[in-house]
């Protein structure tokens, strides 16, 4: 899992690697290093991919998650390429983008069209660190509770921004209105002059309302796959039945009837026959009953659930762009479900089937079709056997592991299909450890603090939080012996850094050497050249004067003893260009 942002203190996008593994039969998600970059082109990415994941097998990687930008699928085609001349064919196992990138963004572009974020950040910038400007608010409106920050790369985490802003409303506008009466000082700013327009507006209301209902559509589903288990086969069922929850607030009963997920992805939101009329939409009890406290025509009433009908629109194409439900992998992931192996088994078996197809054909399969065989055998027998029992009907995920739980169902009596489900396990369902990452790297980073330093300090943070704090930690003989030597690593760290230097002194001293050399031979071949020109000339002219007589003789003779003292001086200063030659080798080699 790999994903970048700007390191404020270097100026660069830091690019964070996390590596999911398995220890104690457990999927670990933990920080393997970082790399700091300037241009983020797909070749870029792959060539500090590689050199963060060189201590690594990489015959043994199965599948890179990654949030959903062009350059990070390039970078994705790019990687498969090389693994597949480094390892005989071998390809990665694709699942898509990140889907919980791809719901923020689609949450975005549904509501982009009323400019909602400009007022939410408005309301927090305009008593955001004025002491005096929230003096003021407190004194008329009798409130001390204030407009949250908005988070613009993260749509959907502003539920309780859009909360707040309903709750401080009514104040906001006593505010206003005290400003208006020349009560209080104007703050002249463009963020009040966003929410004194947005007062003016009478729809404001229902518009906050119908994004905080929309929200808390997502909410649930966010809050439940921020985690670094294994989740994966519960996201197809889950994903599918969130984006339903969204298309039944205007998409007709009977279309979504028996609708498969793939189908989901495919439904063509342009056919108007599909849709609630805009009267008919869902648009939220707050929005709901906004709309029928403000004295607005019909006609503004009709505009606004047209709004509301296209917003919802917007949201749902965008996740079916980049949707994880568009894989047969993410689907058919879900028969690791233990309710779906009791429910449904025979729909197992045959995703299980389909997986096991897949990794063949990504000649991720050791030991070939034969392989393959004994999983799907070993993996019937399981259905027929274990699953007939109420903890896989009654399993519920999330509360507990997945992975721990199929470990002991699988892993001694059935270790050939456990080995694959470990790697299937490992699938991704999104980019969540990598994005805490980055809150880490801000609470780490400080002030012309060194890139291995960073690098370092978030080693330290990601061991701590595996281990739930630091009074956790277990001081082990290796973790004190580490401690006991860490001066005289240091030291050594120094040596060799001054060691680094002084090589890195003598390499561009040599250098600058080599280049002088260079320089005087180019100037030898010349002087050498002027001379025998001079010479040649000079020559020319002296046979020249021999036919001649009188003036024109001396004339003649006088221009080539001119050119000949001319050769000589030449002469001179080629030899000593030679000696300046061999001088300079001599320091040269004894470098």
């Amino acid at each position: 899992m790999f994903d970048e942002s700007l390191n404020h203190t270097s100026k660069k996008k830091q690019l964070d690697i996390h590596v999911r593994f398995w220890n104690d039969d457990k999927v670990h998600s933990r920080y393997l290093g970082s790399h700091f970059i300037g241009h983020s082109t797909a070749q870029d990415l792959l060539k500090h991919f590689k050199e963060c994941v060189q201590q690594l097998n990489l015959s043994r990687l199965v599948s890179v998650s990654m949030d959903g930008p062009n350059v990070n699928l390039k970078f994705f085609e790019l990687l498969q390429s090389d693994l597949n001349e480094m390892y005989g064919g071998a390809q990665l196992v694709s699942v898509g983008s990140c889907g919980l990138h791809t719901l923020h963004n689609a949450f975005k572009a549904g509501f982009s069209m009323w400019q909602v974020e400009k007022l939410l950040r408005a309301m927090h910038i305009l008593f955001n660190n004025v002491p005096a400007r929230r003096e003021d608010y407190v004194t008329v409106t009798k409130s001390s509770v204030f407009p949250l920050s908005f988070c613009g790369h993260r749509w959907l985490e502003n539920l309780p921004v859009v909360e707040r802003a309903l709750e401080v409303w009514p104040s906001l506008q006593l505010y206003v209105d005290a400003v208006k009466r020349k009560e209080l000082p104007n703050p002249g700013t463009g963020s009040y002059d966003t929410i004194e327009a947005a007062q003016k507006d009478p729809l404001i209301l229902a518009k906050l309302h119908f994004f905080a209902t929309i929200a808390r559509t997502f909410d649930p589903f966010l809050k439940r796959y921020q985690t670094d288990e294994p989740v994966m086969p519960f996201l197809a069922k889950d994903l599918a039945e969130l984006i339903k929850s969204i298309l039944r607030r205007f998409v007709k009963r009977e279309v979504l009837q028996d609708i498969t997920k793939l189908q989901l992805t495919k439904l063509d939101l342009s056919e108007k026959k599909n849709l609630l009329l805009p009267q008919k939409i869902d648009i939220g009890l707050g929005a709901d009953k906004a709309l029928k406290d403000t004295k607005i025509s019909d006609l503004r009433v009709l505009e606004f659930r047209r709004d509301c009908m296209q917003g919802l629109t917007n949201i749902v194409r965008k996740v079916q762009e980049k949707s994880p439900l568009k894989y047969a992998t993410v689907r058919q992931m879900a028969c690791l479900d233990p309710s779906n192996m009791f429910r449904d088994p025979d729909r197992c078996k045959e995703q299980m089937k389909c997986l096991v197809q897949t990794f063949l054909q990504a000649k991720q399969l050791a030991g070939g079709v034969s392989a393959g065989d004994v999983i799907l055998q070993q993996f019937e027998a399981l259905l027929t056997l274990e699953c007939r029992n109420e903890e896989f009907l009654s399993f519920q995920p999330m509360v507990k592991r997945l992975d721990t739980f199929l470990c002991g169902c699988l892993s001694r009596a059935y270790p050939v299909a456990w080995a694959f489900c470990q790697k299937l396990l490992l699938l991704s369902h999104g980019q969540a450890s990598v994005e805490r990452g980055f809150s880490v790297n801000k609470e780490v980073e400080t002030d012309n603090m060194q890139e291995e330093t960073m690098i370092a300090h978030r080693l330290v943070c990601d061991y701590v939080d595996l281990h739930g704090g630091v009074t956790k930690v277990p001081l082990t003989k290796e973790l004190l012996v580490s401690v006991g030597a860490a001066r005289s690593r240091y030291r050594i760290f120094l040596d060799q850094q001054r060691a680094r230097k002084e090589s890195e002194a003598g390499t561009q001293k040599r250098k600058l050497a080599e280049e002088y050399l260079t320089d005087l031979k180019r100037k030898k071949t010349t002087v050498q050249e002027v001379s025998t020109c001079l010479a040649r000339e000079a020559d020319m002219l002296a046979e020249e004067a021999e036919g001649k007589s009188g003036s024109k003789m001396a004339q003649l003779l006088s221009k080539s003893n001119a050119l000949r003292r001319a050769s000589k001086e030449k002469l001179a200063e080629l030899k000593k260009v030679e000696e300046e030659i061999t001088i300079k080798g001599d320091e040269l080699r004894k470098m």
